[in-house]
């Protein structure tokens, strides 16, 4: 699945105060967001309307205590790939994105080739994504980075700042 790509259109003050807003309590009632940003309903609702066809609003979702489900080790892990061909980049990507641990991967620049976020009930059982992901990698290289404590994760951005 790739990610949409948001509308060339440009946002102005009420949408990015609409975004603001929703990123806080995405179930907010339309008729208080109106209010809270300055517009009867009907505004309000077409301006979230054209903003989640436009790609700008990407979806609304619950946020999960990871320990409350078992998750309790959050790693991070860079992998390098050995082969740098196209292909390879392409079959990494495809499989990486069936395992179901990896909350986030990302193609970075520098020293190595991706960071792979993931979360999993225990340290034993890193053992077993670690060997998954160096398979996919094509037997690349990994070092990895074993959360301690989480000081700060959020979603949101910092808009209009």
């Amino acid at each position: 699945m790739r990610v949409q790509k948001a509308s060339n259109r440009t946002l102005d003050r009420i949408d990015l105060h609409i975004l603001s807003v929703l990123q806080e309590d995405a179930r907010i009632v339309m008729k208080d967001l109106a209010e809270q940003v300055g517009l009867s309903l009907t505004p309000c609702i077409e301006r979230v309307k054209r903003m989640e066809r436009d790609g700008v609003i990407q979806g609304y979702h619950a946020r999960i205590n990871p320990l409350s489900v078992g998750m309790q080790v959050l790693v991070f892990v860079e992998i390098t790939l050995n082969n740098k061909s196209d292909a390879a980049f392409e079959r990494f990507r495809r499989a990486i994105l069936s395992i179901p641990e990896v909350m986030e991967c990302h193609l970075v620049s520098g020293d190595f080739d991706y960071m792979i976020k993931a979360r999993i009930p225990e340290m034993q059982e890193y053992r077993r994504l670690l060997g998954e992901i160096l398979h996919v990698a094509d037997g690349g290289q990994s070092k990895s980075y074993v959360v301690m404590e989480e000081l700060k994760e959020t979603l949101a951005l910092s808009i209009g700042r």
